[in-house]
């Protein structure tokens, strides 16, 4: 394990010294407090840093520099990576860095990294860790398992806040407005293994009374294919499915792409399919089947 340890730690001074030139006035480098160290990392595999790496040079080469534009570009290229859930648990909290496993959100969390480090003018693992630990945690700082942003609705005020994300629902002419009571986690504690230390508990709790009462922008599923969606919606946004489930404000999410018609199609990291996958049927469709899922949320990335 010492020997591994040294390796990572080769690895990522190499990785570092490669990233970028520094010659670009507008590149904005992720804050030193988001430098997390590699011991605070959780990788799959050895190559997960390569693999990295060569997705940010396949981005580099394709010449995009649009936000949605390299959402699409990079969710294309994991088409096809296996769905796997609960990557992100363990004993302790860590950066997990998974780029052949992905389940909905790792999925979209990933887009994010990959398209941020890309648009910053940065092409190593390094800087996509950096951004990947400032979307995933409470004001980008990882700690405990409590300040990871598990309610996507906590998650989308968090970054929007942080100008990481917009949420572009409410400029969709026909939306809606729904209010919640967020507290599944606690409601569920004996689902989350995290929760049977006391103190994270207590914390989570903490964070669901923020969201006793939670408004938040939907547009119905009967509405996806209308002009007024049309009008707003691109290719590359996020999407998140609402759900009707108790104490739950999204069940799932994944990245619009558009039919021939200019209809919102749904790709995701699909439990159903078992991998990043482009849906058959456009998403009006595809809902229209799922009783548990009234209508859709939807952000991008803020350039």
């Amino acid at each position: 394990m010492r020997i591994r340890k040294i390796l990572w730690i080769v690895v990522a001074a190499l990785a570092c010294s490669c990233s970028g030139n520094g010659n670009n006035s507008n590149v904005s480098i992720a804050p030193a407090a988001q430098a997390i160290t590699i011991d605070r990392m959780r990788f799959h595999c050895a190559n997960d840093t390569l693999k990295i790496n060569e997705l940010l040079a396949a981005g580099r080469e394709s010449g995009l520099t649009g936000a949605n534009e390299l959402v699409c570009f990079y969710a294309h290229k994991l088409i096809g990576t296996p769905y796997v859930a609960h990557t992100l648990e363990g004993d302790e909290e860590k950066l997990t860095i998974n780029i052949d496993e992905l389940d909905c959100t790792t999925f979209v969390e990933t887009l994010y990294a990959l398209a941020r480090t890309t648009m910053n003018g940065r092409y190593s693992w390094r800087d996509y860790a950096n951004h990947l630990e400032d979307v995933r945690y409470r004001h980008g700082v990882m700690g405990d398992y409590s300040s990871r942003l598990h309610y996507m609705s906590d998650w989308l005020i968090d970054n929007s806040t942080r100008g990481n994300v917009v949420d572009v629902t409410s400029d969709i002419s026909c939306v809606r407005y729904k209010t919640k009571k967020l507290d599944y986690m606690s409601t569920h504690r004996d689902s989350y293994q995290s929760l049977a230390n006391d103190s994270i508990y207590e914390k989570i709790k903490h964070f669901e009374e923020g969201y006793r009462n939670h408004r938040f922008p939907y547009i119905k599923k009967e509405q996806l294919n209308s002009n007024d969606v049309k009008k707003v919606v691109k290719r590359g946004d996020f999407v998140g499915l609402v759900t009707r489930m108790n104490g739950l404000d999204l069940s799932h999410l994944g990245v619009i792409e558009l039919d021939s018609k200019g209809n919102p199609v749904l790709l995701d990291a699909s439990s159903i399919g078992e991998k990043v996958m482009l849906e058959e049927v456009d998403m009006k469709t595809m809902l229209q089947k799922r009783q548990s899922n009234e209508g859709v949320r939807i952000w991008r990335i803020k350039e």
